[in-house]
């Protein structure tokens, strides 16, 4: 007879592909609609299933997991960042967690680049002028931005995504500055061209542009407060690819209202979608919807990545990309 197959629930729609293989490899429960799934969902998930594969809008918090039955032994998280799942106590539990590092590094670092470009060359606004029909034609003075080419750029967090960050911002002239939690090794520093700054307050104050690529941990919960972005220069941008915790939102946005920071670029929010309305309010402010990793290829990836470590743990063995609360 054929050995009894893995039970897989899936919290939220996959790419095609990635949802296919699932199938043929796993007795898997695919969602019908891309909704995420209600607290009650996720706690009957976790009691029926052997392995539970949820997103960053799935809060696996202690609660939850308490309700876990003994047959959850593995949550396998689409995606990277694991803020969202309390591994700890999963790991009390006997629950394995795992995640997809790596493979959207290039994605979030085209997107910081994108939007670089478009808070400093000032892109929403002429994008509004087309579209509202209010361009007469070209002119000498015309929403005038500034070039990139040598800015300062301040990277804060020199993981995967802020190197890329920083070959990226190279190729396109700018002065590459870093703070990092570990200096990176010195052949590294000298390949990126890139300054260490030990003191993240004196890397601040210097920059032109400032990027979050730090992942959101306890330690970085509003590492960007109220007193060090009053640090920055009032002509200084900054763009965040990363987690919206990582900046004190409201502080932020007061600051740009009174044009104590020039710009900021953001893809991520401290509460999720719902942004402080005064953000949107902001000719100086570009926001996109969670976009950094929203290509085909990389969501593809992600999911791939997932069925390697259902697949590796099935077969007996450590999930390639376990995650362990000394990583955190």
């Amino acid at each position: 007879m054929p050995s009894a197959r893995l039970s897989v629930v899936v919290t939220r729609r996959l790419p095609e592909p990635v949802e296919t293989r699932m199938r043929e490899l796993f007795d898997v429960a695919l969602r019908e609609d891309d909704a995420p799934m209600s607290r009650e969902e996720l706690a009957r998930a976790m009691r029926e299933a052997d392995v539970i594969v949820p997103t960053l809008s799935d809060r696996i918090d202690a609660g939850l997991i308490a309700q876990a039955s003994d047959r959850l032994k593995l949550i396998a998280n689409y995606g990277a960042g694991v803020d969202h799942i309390d591994v700890n106590t999963a790991r009390q539990h006997g629950i394995l967690v795992s995640n997809t590092p790596g493979v959207l590094t290039d994605d979030t670092a085209d997107m910081t680049m994108a939007l670089i470009l478009s808070v400093t060359r000032r892109l929403p606004e002429g994008l509004a002028r087309m579209q509202s029909g209010e361009w007469l034609g070209w002119s000498p003075t015309a929403l005038l931005g500034g070039r990139v080419a040598g800015r300062r750029l301040g990277i804060l967090g020199m993981g995967r995504i802020g190197q890329a960050v920083a070959r990226r911002a190279a190729a396109f002239g700018m002065q590459v500055h870093y703070h990092n939690r570990r200096r990176l090794r010195p052949e590294i520093e000298q390949e990126l061209e890139a300054t260490y700054w030990e003191s993240l307050d004196q890397m601040v104050a210097r920059m032109d542009v400032l990027s979050i690529n730090c992942p959101h941990t306890p330690s970085t919960f509003h590492l960007m407060n109220a007193r060090r972005l009053k640090l920055m220069k009032p002509d200084a941008v900054i763009v965040n690819t990363s987690r919206g915790e990582v900046i004190d939102e409201n502080a932020l946005t007061r600051m740009l209202r009174a044009g104590e920071i020039a710009g900021a670029g953001l893809d991520v929010y401290e509460h999720g979608a719902a942004i402080n309305p005064r953000l949107r309010e902001l000719k100086n402010v570009v926001l996109l919807p969670h976009m950094g990793s929203a290509t085909v290829e990389g969501r593809i990836e992600m999911g791939e990545k997932v069925i390697i470590n259902i697949k590796t743990f099935d077969d007996g063995h450590r999930p390639p990309d376990q995650v362990v609360p000394a990583m955190l």
